[in-house]
Order: structure tokens, then sequence, then C-alpha cells
């Protein structure tokens, strides 16, 4: 399979060496800048000024179910580099997050309030039952836009199939587990876990399962996760003290993972190649040349992991989704004008640790 290069103007080849740079903005940019290109060149759109001073990736993880379902963006991290190019900083908004979602004319949805996760399936429709994830993309950086401020250079989209490609194609990951988590999805074999009676012929079921559930100890050292333990364990809120929170954080503690286990273009290529077309890269309409330029200095030894506050909604006892803390304005502030380091050390408990 080819990887999919979106440009601005929705139109583009594969070439793998761009997708070397959307990994690359996964803290994989030393080895992504040295990875040819071993396909034709792609199909430019309309061309930006070249890229300088900070940097911001909107990346957006969705749940496979193909071209034919609308595509729920069910983890969403904004990747920031600063100007000086010192480290790489990650954070994620709640795939709950209550926004104005506004309308988008290419799929003809309409404005509404709404969880922050529907707006790339409300961007994506592009015909009778065909929905195109680089369109979807497009509302969700709009309206991720209008919650931090922030306008992105660029981005991907990854669903899960990739993710677990990838980590296969590593042969497994090295994570320290912070926190006991019990899977809601899967039985320590695996297999799926079986469905109550009452959920087994359809009709909506919150929590649908029953019997053993796989669990992943609290660790202090290192251990090895397999493809599916690594997929299956950053799925998983049931049962943790911050729910979604601390979801997110285990996700972006898994891509530093991931990237700590890459050393060097071959083994990118590797990573790369079985990835395939289930990641796409939103280029921003800059061409690889651009890319380089602009992400050759970064220092990807200096990774920092954030994690917002916020909490629930409720309408009485109903749950509408969640809501960031006021203090999530300044932090956003603080990103668009390139000062997030000073404002980090005034902020300390935002820190992943």
């Amino acid at each position: 399979m080819q990887t999919r290069l979106i440009s601005d103007s929705e139109r583009g080849a594969p070439w793998p060496a761009r997708l070397a740079v959307a990994v690359g903005i996964l803290l994989l940019l030393p080895a992504a800048l040295t990875v040819p290109s071993v396909a034709g060149p792609s199909v430019a759109g309309p061309r930006r000024a070249a890229l300088s001073g900070p940097l911001d990736f909107l990346l957006a993880g969705i749940d496979p179910r193909g071209t034919h379902v609308k595509p729920l963006a069910d983890t969403i991290i904004v990747a920031h580099v600063p100007a000086d190019r010192s480290g790489v900083y990650l954070f994620s908004l709640p795939r709950d997050l209550v926004v104005w979602i506004p309308p988008f004319a290419p799929s003809g949805s309409a404005g509404q309030r709404t969880k922050i996760n529907a707006a790339m399936a409300l961007g994506s429709a592009a015909g009778r039952d065909r929905y195109d994830r680089a369109q979807g993309y497009r509302l969700l950086a709009t309206t991720v836009g209008a919650v931090t401020g922030l306008t992105f250079d660029g981005g991907a989209v990854i669903d899960f199939g990739g993710f677990k490609r990838m980590v296969a194609a590593l042969g497994g990951v090295e994570l320290t587990v912070d926190q006991t988590v019990v899977s809601e999805h899967l039985k320590p074999d695996g297999t799926r876990r079986d469905l109550l009676p009452q959920c087994r012929l359809g009709g909506t079921c919150l929590r649908p399962y029953t019997g053993p559930q796989k669990t992943y100890p609290q660790s202090t050292t290192p251990v090895r996760l397999q493809p599916w333990e690594a997929l299956d364990f950053v799925r998983q809120r049931y049962g943790l003290p911050r729910s979604d929170y601390d979801r997110q954080r285990h996700q972006r503690q898994l891509l530093r993972a991931v990237a700590r286990q890459i050393t060097g273009p071959a083994q990118l290529l590797k990573v790369l190649t079985a990835v395939g077309d289930n990641l796409t890269f939103i280029d921003g309409g800059h061409d690889i040349t651009d890319w380089l330029a602009a992400l050759k200095d970064v220092d990807t030894t200096a990774v920092t992991t954030i994690t917002l506050s916020g909490g629930p909604v409720f309408d009485g006892d109903r749950y509408l989704g969640e809501r960031l803390a006021p203090e999530s304005t300044r932090f956003f502030a603080a990103v668009k004008e390139d000062r997030l380091a000073r404002y980090l050390l005034s902020h300390p408990t935002l820190v992943d640790r």
C-alpha cells in the first residue's frame, strides 16, 4: 500500500519522504530527514511562504472503519515546535470537548455545538456513503484553531490500524506503565471480550462487554507491549481516575516511546512501509525542501508532554461532554506567542511526569 499525501489543494501523489516528515512530527524528526524519496514526485498544491518561526501541527487519530463510514477523531494532539527549535511540546484536547463546530460548505454540514471529535465526521462527507479524511481534517483544524487560537502549518491523520502496524514493525514498544490499566475491550489473551446477552442483538450499550479482562499493571521500569497490547492500552479510559485525561497522557507517552525506538533511516523506512495508506499527511502547501529546512535543527531529545486541566459538563444527570479549565486560555496564548517554556516554568503541574 502507498501512503497518501494531501496538499492544500487536496491533490497529491504518494511520496514516502513526505510521510517521513509527517511521522517526524510524531517525534521522529532526525531520522525522517535522512529518508530518501522512493516514489514519484507529488503534484504540489498552492505554494506558501517558506516555513519559519514557531510551528504548530495537528495530529488526529481515527477509528479505521473505511471510507464508507464517517471518521471520528478519537485522538486529537497538537505538536508545537518553538522558533528556536529547542524541543517539541505535545498536548491533547479531550475528544468529548464541547465546542462550536462551524458550518462547512464542502460537506454541507451546518454549524452546531457538540463534541469536538464530531468535526472530522461532519467535515468528511464527500458524496453518497463516501467520506474523505483529508476534507474532514480541514473542518477539524478550523474547529481546533477556534478553540486554541492557533493556525496549523501541517498535520497528519492516522487510523488505529496504521498505529498497530507501526508498532508491529518495531516488534513491540517499551513503555513504563504509570498506573494500572484494565482493558474494557479485550481478554488477557488479546481476544475480544464476550458481549452481554442484552447487547448481542444490536441496540446501544454503553459498556457491552463481560468476562475476564486484560490488565496492564503499574510498573517502575519499562515493559514491552506487543502491537495489540499497545493499541489496547492507549484506548482505555474506564476505571482510570481522570478518565479521558489519563488516556490522553498514555497516548502521548506511547508516541514518545515509539520515537525512541526508531534509531535510523532504515528502521524508519520499514515503519513507513508498514503504515502505508493508513496515514495521511497534510503538507500545508509546503514542499519537501521547506519541511526539511524547517525541521532539521529540532532537538527531539527535549520532548515535553502536557495535560490540560478540565472536567465534565452535565445537564442534570445527563453527561454532555468535557470543558477545559479557564487557565487553558492563557496556556493557548503562550503557545501562540511562542513563550510556552516560560509559561510552564510558572505552571509546572501541567507537565507530565
